[in-house]
């Protein structure tokens, strides 16, 4: 089955338009739906690990069987570099997570496919590999250089999350607008609004995830493309600031954008984001004795031994349960409506997972409970992978 980037959700054809139509189970319509994660956090594992996509998952949540197994067709890699430790030196970190990436391709050109527009999605699809698109998870990484921002372009970067949880110079981010020892711009900056029109500029997609309420706002009145949250809940079911109002929601609709449902339990389920909240103390104890140890050492904490904190203390909560996450998808897809929902797992970047989820083979429980609840094979092929498409084309149509 193939899709008109133009239209994700029209297909091509009678015949194919007959095949959904005669799609009467969820493992039908999954299998059958071009699946397409935003956001995962796996180029760490490249990097820090010397981890291989093809090989045995080894305690992540992503891997080319498991991807295979959960009919996921491709992802977007978060380049995200760690705004404390790599400080001064965050574009030779983002360089070498897209490395990493781009290894991985060259060493499984048969599995894999470096995929920078919407039609290589699907050539992709088509050609039984996997889709390997690049994203950069925090602005400081072009280090307020729009010539950087270029560079990471022609590498094939097509989306950068503004901010992570830190501000930098030119947005702020949600998640540090308490601090007084942070300096904040109220929203974007003057380079900031640059950034969003070199983006819409070059074709790269602008992702909101992250950033503070004042930024989105003035990202959407700046963008002249549909934006992206590659990564973001529902606020109004679960309080956390970086999660989307349905005010916020229903601007992305007019828009044309999409947001992407995260699977943090902390972003999807407010008792155990309660509970998670109340362990920060001892959390943050045990990372500064890491960080103590690391840097007697003079080496870079890896990210899976600093992730492995926070899963020793999630372990200790009781897992969010599956329909937290569904409540989710449910509830974008009702407040922005269906052509503004998708799916941006964080695999690989969060210590827990909703019950029943343990990577990405078991993707294909989402689409059986969404069924559950009503939504057509026409609905769950635009919300899995349909709307990114849509607003991928989009951007790229209206560059320069």
């Amino acid at each position: 089955m193939s899709f008109d980037p133009t239209q994700p959700t029209a297909l091509k054809n009678d015949e194919a338009i007959s095949l959904v139509l005669d799609e009467t189970s969820p493992h039908q319509i999954h299998e059958r739906a071009l699946f397409i994660d935003t956001h995962v956090d796996t180029p760490q594992r490249f990097v820090d690990d010397a981890w291989d996509f093809t090989g045995p998952l080894h305690g992540g949540h992503l891997s080319l069987d498991t991807a295979r197994q959960g009919n996921l067709a491709g992802t977007f890699f978060a380049l995200w570099a760690e705004p404390t430790q790599w400080k001064g030196h965050y574009a030779h970190r983002t360089l070498a997570l897209l490395d990493g990436v781009l290894e991985q391709v060259r060493k499984h050109p048969d599995s894999l496919a470096l995929c920078t527009t919407s039609a290589e999605i699907l050539a992709a699809r088509a050609a039984k590999k996997f889709a390997v698109l690049l994203g950069i998870e925090g602005g400081h990484s072009i280090e307020n250089s729009l010539a950087l921002l270029r560079l990471y372009y022609r590498l094939g970067v097509r989306y950068m999350t503004l901010t992570w949880s830190n501000s930098n110079e030119w947005a702020d981010s949600s998640g540090d607008l308490t601090d007084p020892a942070v300096p904040h711009h109220n929203g974007l900056s003057t380079f900031g609004h640059d950034v969003i029109r070199e983006m819409n500029r070059l074709g790269m997609m602008v992702d909101v995830s992250h950033v503070s309420d004042k930024t989105f706002c003035d990202v959407l009145a700046t963008t002249r493309t549909p934006v992206l949250a590659s990564h973001s809940s529902a606020r109004a079911l679960t309080t956390a600031p970086r999660n989307l109002t349905d005010d916020q929601l229903h601007a992305l609709a007019a828009n044309q954008g999409v947001a992407m449902v995260n699977f943090f339990p902390a972003f999807i389920d407010e008792t155990w984001r309660t509970a998670w909240n109340n362990q920060r103390p001892e959390r943050a104890l045990a990372h500064v004795a890491l960080a103590a140890d690391y840097a007697a050492r003079n080496l870079p904490i890896p990210y899976s031994v600093s992730n492995e904190i926070d899963r020793t203390h999630a372990a200790k909560l009781p897992r969010a349960p599956f329909s937290s996450l569904i409540d989710h998808i449910d509830h974008i897809a009702s407040t922005a409506g269906i052509d503004h929902v998708g799916i941006g797992t964080d695999f690989d970047g969060i210590p827990s997972t909703p019950e029943g989820i343990d990577s990405a083979a078991d993707l294909p429980k989402i689409t059986a409970a969404l069924h559950a609840r009503g939504y057509s094979a026409q609905d769950l092929h635009r919300l899995l992978g349909g709307n990114l498409l849509r607003v991928f084309h989009a951007v790229q149509t209206a560059a320069e």
